[in-house]
Order: structure tokens, then C-alpha cells, then sequence
């Protein structure tokens, strides 16, 4: 076994000892120097001793003892015009073309799409739109001499709607579309004719 030299042993534990003081010293200045202790706390107001001082109002003059101001002319300075410099060059100038207005020679009547219905489809669909603008105006008696809300009247303004546009579609010839508008008035004459 190894015995430890006590002498070195001294001598580290002073080194150590003198770090330590100097390192306490060292923080202590810093400390110092960065002013923390020579500040002074902020003084808070206290509230109700003077905290709420009334302003000072100086005297006031007279109106009459004010001079009107004095009237200045208002001249507006010209602004001279600067030129500006173009990195492209100007566009060329293009007439456009003379929009021609078609006669009414040229105008043709639009084409009705319709599709091809047999003789049985063309009588199911006349037949069908007949019930259905009979049956409107069956529903539409009921409503009249009646005092009718606003939902009621909307009702009979979009029933007269459909039905006028399926008597166009009876005239133009176009049974489908006048069908299915029929249709359409006879639902709403329905919802009409049960809310009375």
C-alpha cells in the first residue's frame, strides 16, 4: 500500500481555498459594478393622498380681445411636367374591327328541341297535361273570395307561372315540356288547395 504525501496534499487544499475566495471576490464586483445595489426602488403614487391632483386651468382671455387672423393669399404653385423615360416602346395603335349588326333577315327563329314522341306518347302527353291544368284550375276556385297569407299567395303567383308557360309550351307544340310544366302547377295547386 501507498501512503499519500500530506505535504501536497496541504498545498491543494490552500490553492482550492484561495480560488474560492478569489472567485467569491470576483462575483462580488460584478454584482457591484452592474448597479443593482445602487438602485433605488420606484416610488409607487398612493392613491387618495395626492395621487388624483386637480389640473391648473390658466385664465382664460376674452373673445373679444382676439385679433381675427390676418387673410393670406392662397397661391397654388404650377408643377412642371417631368419626362419620363420608356424602356419599351409604345404599342402600336389598332383599330378595332367594325362589329357589323346582323338584319333581321339573319336572325332565324331558335330551333325547339324536342324529342321524337310516337303518336301514343304525343295523345299520353296531351291528355296528361289537359288533367293536370284542369285539376289547377279546380284548386284554384277554392282559393278565390278567401283572404290568403303571404305563403298562399306565393303559392298562386307560381301555380299562374307554371300554368301560362305549359299553355305556351301547349301552343309552340312541345307536349313534353308543357306535360311536365303542367305537372309542376298541379303539385303546387295541390299544397295550396290543402292549406286552405
Amino acid at each position: 500500500m501507498r501512503m499519500p504525501n500530506t505535504g501536497t496534499q496541504k498545498q491543494m487544499r490552500t490553492q482550492t481555498k484561495a480560488t474560492r475566495k478569489w472567485l467569491t471576490l470576483l462575483c462580488g464586483c460584478v454584482l457591484w459594478t452592474s448597479g443593482c445595489f445602487l438602485q433605488k426602488a420606484p416610488v409607487r403614487p398612493r392613491i387618495g393622498v395626492t395621487g388624483f391632483a386637480h389640473p391648473v386651468v390658466p385664465a382664460s382671455t376674452a373673445i373679444a380681445e382676439l385679433e381675427p387672423p390676418p387673410d393670406l393669399p392662397f397661391e397654388v404653385p404650377l408643377v412642371p411636367l417631368l419626362a419620363t423615360s420608356r424602356s419599351m416602346p409604345a404599342r402600336p395603335h389598332v383599330a378595332p374591327p367594325a362589329a357589323s349588326e346582323p338584319t333581321p333577315a339573319e336572325k332565324a327563329a331558335e330551333p325547339i328541341i324536342s324529342p321524337a314522341l310516337t303518336t301514343e306518347e304525343l295523345a299520353a302527353a296531351r291528355t296528361a297535361t289537359q288533367q293536370n291544368l284542369q285539376m289547377v284550375e279546380k284548386n284554384l276556385t277554392l282559393a278565390r273570395g278567401r283572404t290568403l297569407n303571404a305563403t298562399q299567395q306565393d303559392l298562386i303567383s307560381k301555380v299562374r307561372g307554371f300554368t301560362d308557360n305549359a299553355r305556351e309550351a301547349m301552343y309552340s307544340g312541345d307536349w313534353v315540356r308543357a306535360r311536365n310544366l303542367s305537372k309542376k302547377a298541379e303539385v303546387l295547386s295541390e299544397q295550396l288547395a290543402a292549406s286552405l
